[in-house]
């Protein structure tokens, strides 16, 4: 059977305001680029395919088309294949299942992954307005100011209505998001200052943003790009490699009354969520891992991915989150990079800096933050209300 491997890649630091430095999404791909061939040890002239992630990019830049950006940043990528990808925040997890279809087929043996978006050429509440894009627009959250803080209240709001829950659980989440992101060089938090307020019921240092989702329990607006090289089994490299050994990848409707309506007599409250990972399981052939990389671009939505991941029966999040379960060193340590929340959101990136850093974990390169012994590491990555789902399983 074909293989899909990883040879490295490289992260811009999440923490930098592009617009601030004079620089724009060209010269984001141009760092990208060079540096995560650099770090795989390729050339231009060895890569067959290009896959790009971008979910909003003609919104915050103006500059569509970008599956041609490489090309123009890297005369060596002139005439290489490249096509976008576009899923919501699950943008990079599509252009990483589109590279592994070209490699596993036998079209291509090396293929360059990007995934990149900058957010912060706008105001907070337009800003929130263009990420709306990726919600049914004009049918729901209409008289929301921020659209995803509130969808992601609904989904509270049902984990409450059926099993009962706690926010000191959301905010205990958010905490270790961000402690987690003070060792991650490239975290966008690493050096915030935060209170004990920050992850309190605290109207002032931890304002309401909608429902009961407050300031610490989102994710930022956030400048980054993320790339890997990805290889066929019939590449030798000259770098550490990991495999990317199952995947999952599925699609529901955009809107996310319905996809409670459907789930209303189910155990799990996003039972596609449940079979995405379950998907990925199956296919590398693991029961466990020794972490998880997930999607929380709210602490609730972290909240949700405990238990469809298995670490808890359905419901029951908040036993693992109080058992100290999710910590680096814990059962199953869950976000060790901050994920989100900690370590930033560029959206159209996440997906493919999420399977950098399963790679890093695997191949004992994480640095400060890596588990120690890992040897599996799962994703799960999101595109709107969890209408586009991705996991990934990467081994050593």
């Amino acid at each position: 059977m074909a293989t899909t491997r990883i040879v490295g890649g490289y992260q811009t630091d999440f923490a930098r305001n592009t617009v601030r430095e004079g620089l724009d999404i060209a010269d984001l791909f141009a760092e990208t680029v060079q540096h995560t061939l650099d770090q795989a040890r390729v050339r231009p002239t060895d890569i067959g395919v290009i896959h790009v992630g971008n979910a909003f990019g003609q919104l915050f830049t103006g500059q569509g088309h970008l599956g041609a950006m490489p090309a123009t940043v890297e005369p060596g990528l002139w005439g290489v294949p490249a096509v976008r990808h576009e899923a919501a925040c699950a943008s990079g997890s599509m252009a990483v299942l589109g590279a592994m279809a070209d490699l596993e087929s036998g079209r291509y043996d090396v293929a360059l992954v990007l995934g990149a978006e900058i957010e912060k050429t706008v105001h907070g509440e337009l800003g929130a307005k263009h990420l709306g894009a990726a919600a049914w627009v004009g049918h729901e959250g209409e008289t929301a100011t921020f659209m995803w803080p509130h969808m992601f209240d609904l989904l509270a709001d049902e984990y409450d209505r059926r099993y009962g829950l706690d926010d000191k659980h959301l905010r205990a989440i958010a905490e270790l998001n961000v402690r987690n992101a003070r060792n991650n060089p490239n975290a966008q938090t690493r050096d915030w200052t935060f209170t004990p307020g920050s992850f309190a019921a605290d109207d002032t240092a931890n304002p309401l943003v909608e429902g009961r989702i407050r300031r610490t329990d989102c994710s930022a607006m956030t400048d980054g790009a993320a790339g890997v090289v990805l290889v066929s089994s019939r590449y030798v490299a000259n770098t550490p490699s990991a495999v990317l050994a199952g995947w999952g990848h599925r699609t529901v409707g955009l809107p996310m009354a319905q996809k409670l309506a459907r789930s209303a007599d189910e155990p799990y409250v996003l039972p596609h969520v449940r079979q995405t990972i379950l998907d990925a399981f199956n296919r590398a052939k693991v029961s466990e891992v020794s972490l998880i990389e997930t999607h929380d671009c709210f602490s609730m939505s972290e909240y949700a991915a405990i238990d469809h991941f298995g670490i808890t029966a359905p419901g029951d999040s908040w036993k693992a989150v109080e058992n100290g379960d999710l910590e680096i060193g814990g059962r199953i340590p869950v976000n060790p990079s901050g994920g989100l929340i900690g370590g930033g959101h560029p959206v159209g990136a996440t997906g493919v800096r999420m399977v950098l850093d399963a790679y890093k974990q695997v191949t004992g390169t994480a640095g400060d933050y890596q588990v120690a012994g890992a040897r599996t590491a799962a994703t799960l990555n999101i595109g709107g209300s969890t209408a586009t789902c991705a996991s990934f399983v990467v081994t050593a």
